[in-house]
């Protein structure tokens, strides 16, 4: 699929600048989940040797009281007709309060709209429109490449701090990538283990407290340099072990105060709404980068494949990995 760079993408007047509204003519719902099409996905194939499942999401309420504050974990309740029987149900299921993927109603860009101009009154319940049932009813396929962000750390001798909240760059994958041999390729999806979940899962509770008080989470600087990373690569998923890929509280010199206000400088307006791009937050890779670490293999075919909620704004992955 020959397409502009993402530098050409900012230079745009026929569409907002830094977009990739109306290039996906086929699926435009999708946005860049449909850089991962069939010859992905038989690729990935070749990643199974093993034949080996590795669960990617935490629990529904694993995270208790989430990150975010307007949101909680569900409350489920056991119910019977009679002796023989059982149903359940939820209530208070906030569908991105764990190991979920952001879909592209999730944001829209200040000042032009939704992803490729989606008006705003086709954005509500059981209305189809950049709903994540598109990535359900066509679930997201293909190689799942692991980056490991925190290995590299350690190999330099030293650790992510957490407890500060970080910003990471394009550059730490580039060298990441390269410690561990590896190579992007068109229609990725990129996973980053960062280790941010798991220490927040296992520190004390003075210092979850602590960092959902703040909001601080690690995360990537928010720099058109990352979102011409991810565009520039073709990914069909940037998924990573933290709160919200990008890292939190904003940068003070976010490329992005003027065009997210709202979201002081936020880069999810950038990603999803203006590329298109599928954000995978708090996936648990722990497993997965043990057994990376161990074997010298980072690729896997990785499967995601959301609820299938007509007008969904996000879901958990329900994420799998298999080699």
């Amino acid at each position: 699929m020959a397409l502009p760079s993402y530098r050409q993408l900012t230079e745009r007047t026929d569409a907002p600048a830094g977009s990739s509204w109306h290039l996906f003519t086929d699926h435009p719902d999708r946005g860049m989940a449909n850089f991962a099409g069939p010859h992905q996905i038989r690729r990935a194939a070749d990643c199974v040797t093993r034949g080996l499942a590795f669960n990617l999401d935490y629990a529904l309420d694993a995270f208790d009281p989430p990150m975010s504050k307007a949101r909680g974990i569900p409350q489920h309740h056991i119910t019977a007709q009679h002796d023989q029987s059982r149903d359940d149900h939820l209530d208070n299921f906030h569908l991105q309060a764990t190991t979920q993927i952001d879909g592209l109603r999730h944001r829209r860009a200040s000042g032009h709209g939704f992803y490729n101009g989606v008006p705003d009154n086709e954005i509500t319940p059981r209305s189809p429109r950049l709903g994540v049932q598109v990535w359900a009813e066509e679930p997201m396929a293909g190689r799942g490449l692991l980056i490991d962000i925190d290995g590299l750390f350690r190999e330099r001798g030293t650790v992510l701090r957490h407890e500060e909240a970080p910003a990471l760059t394009p550059d730490l994958l580039d060298d990441a990538l390269a410690a561990q041999g590896c190579k992007v390729e068109p229609g990725d999806l990129v996973m980053v283990h960062t280790g941010w979940a798991h220490w927040y899962l296992t520190t004390t509770p003075e210092q979850r407290t602590e960092t959902r008080a703040g909001r601080r989470a690690t995360g990537f600087a928010q720099t058109r340099g990352f979102a011409a990373w991810c565009w520039d690569h073709r990914l069909a998923l940037m998924a990573t072990d933290t709160f919200a890929v990008e890292v939190l509280p904003v940068r003070p010199d976010s490329d992005f105060h003027d065009s997210a206000p709202e979201d002081g400088g936020m880069m999810h307006q950038e990603l999803i709404a203006r590329l298109g791009l599928p954000l995978g937050e708090l996936w648990n890779l722990t497993a997965l980068v043990h057994d990376s670490r161990i074997t010298g293999h980072w690729d896997s075919l990785l499967t995601v494949k959301p609820l299938n909620l007509t007008g969904g704004v996000g879901s958990p992955a329900n994420a799998t990995a298999l080699r």
